[in-house]
């Protein structure tokens, strides 16, 4: 991806994309830290803070933001995974600087209002609860407690009912200076740049200061095993995988026409197996999680909990035949006009591309334009995708499940 990248004097990073034929622009402060950068008390403070920064601060309340935001038509929102949070808004290009001073007081100033802190705990509370409801929710939680055990990996972004209702003001506002700091922000902006950005962001975010923050880093014990919380659903939702490639492996663009042959589209072999061929499920699909230090693969699906057997084995067979004969020429190339098409498509607009460059620096990913990521891509071979289904799928198997059912009545299906 085409960019230019200022580092100011702070540490502060900006990252940058010009698009002159657009009108609008997007704007994100990615912070590099998540959910496995919480220590005790501190689980869901990340996400908490997600929530607590649109409080605002002394100068500018959350209803102040918010109208202002709301009087340009500007969108906004964020996002916490488990290694960074992200604070964007997109809007007209010539609004670009009151996007800048929102997100820059928002950051910079939180209030932490203890009224603020009591009501959002709720709705934080509620999510959790929400979150809990949903039975595909619980079994990906399931899946990745049972994938990563104790690593800091593991815990749920959202915290748990008992770290959310017992974290106080000082802990929130602990977490808060030890993490946000200037060395661990990126800017990403993307659109239609006017030539004094660098001297705006500089204005806002210049005089920010804070020590480097790091992280630890560590491979997870292999483990093979079952965790399911059982509930008398209509559906069962079963998730099984293995251990998978890292971030950065360069094996991970032939991972993702793997991916998408057994499980990406309507085309894959898992859908044309489980759901046209047989009908024992309406939703079938595979996912990659990559992080730093670890990866898993895994396969989502949705069936009638007498056939949660049959399609467990089914799945186990299609990555079989994928790690012992990989696939055909005819699904290499159809996997690899659509990886090259959905790329194309999702960044014709100036929020996907700051997404891009964004996401890329703070996790410290090479920066790469499309046509290279194209020839990537285009280069994969048909003993890349053995090798790399080798790596991605052929276990230790570990199952996150909800359905009537216990543990050991899956346990067959890892051995």
């Amino acid at each position: 991806m085409e960019h230019e990248l200022t580092t100011l004097p702070n540490g502060l990073r900006l990252i940058t994309h010009d698009m002159p034929s657009t009108r609008s622009v997007a704007i994100g402060c990615w912070v590099d830290t998540g959910s496995r950068d919480e220590t005790g008390p501190e689980a869901g403070a990340s996400h908490f803070l997600e929530h607590l920064l649109f409080k605002g601060s002394e100068e500018w309340s959350s209803r102040r933001i918010s109208e202002t935001l709301d009087g340009i038509g500007a969108q906004h929102n964020a996002f916490t995974s488990k290694e960074y949070t992200c604070f964007w808004t997109r809007m007209r290009d010539e609004d670009l600087t009151t996007g800048v001073e929102i997100l820059a007081e928002m950051l910079q100033r939180p209030a932490f209002r203890q009224s603020e802190i009591d009501s959002e705990r709720n709705v934080v509370l509620e999510e959790i609860n929400m979150n809990e409801d949903d039975p595909t929710d619980v079994a990906h939680e399931q899946f990745i407690n049972a994938m990563w055990g104790d690593h800091p990996l593991a815990p749920p972004v959202l915290g748990t009912r008992e770290s959310i209702g017992e974290m106080g003001r000082d802990t929130i506002r602990g977490y808060w200076a030890r993490r946000y700091t200037p060395h661990s922000v990126v800017v990403a902006i993307a659109g239609n740049l006017p030539d004094h950005l660098t001297e705006l962001i500089t204005e806002h975010f210049g005089s920010w200061q804070g020590e480097p923050v790091g992280r630890s880093l560590r491979v997870p014990s292999e483990l093979s095993r079952v965790h399911v919380v059982r509930r008398d659903t209509e559906q069962a939702h079963l998730i099984i995988g293995s251990r998978s490639i890292t971030r950065s492996d360069e094996r991970r663009f032939a991972l993702s026409l793997v991916d998408h042959i057994l499980g990406g589209g309507m085309s894959s072999r898992l859908f044309h197996e489980i759901r046209e061929t047989r009908g024992l499920a309406y939703a079938v699909h595979a996912f990659r999680l990559p992080f730093a230090d670890a990866g898993a693969s895994g396969t989502y699906v949705g069936t009638t909990p007498r056939q949660a057997d049959e399609v467990l084995k089914i799945v186990r067979e299609q990555l079989a035949l994928a790690i012992e004969n990989g696939v055909t020429p005819e699904e290499l190339d159809r996997a690899k006009g659509h990886v090259k098409g959905s790329l194309a498509i999702s960044l014709e607009d100036a929020n996907s591309r700051m997404n891009l460059i964004g996401r890329n620096e703070i996790v410290g990913q090479e920066h790469r334009t499309v046509d290279q990521i194209v020839e990537a891509i285009s280069a994969v071979t048909h003993d890349d995708v053995i090798e790399v289904a080798k790596a991605a799928y052929d276990g230790p198997y570990v199952i996150g499940a909800v359905g009537p059912f216990d543990s050991e009545d899956l346990e067959e299906h890892i051995r």
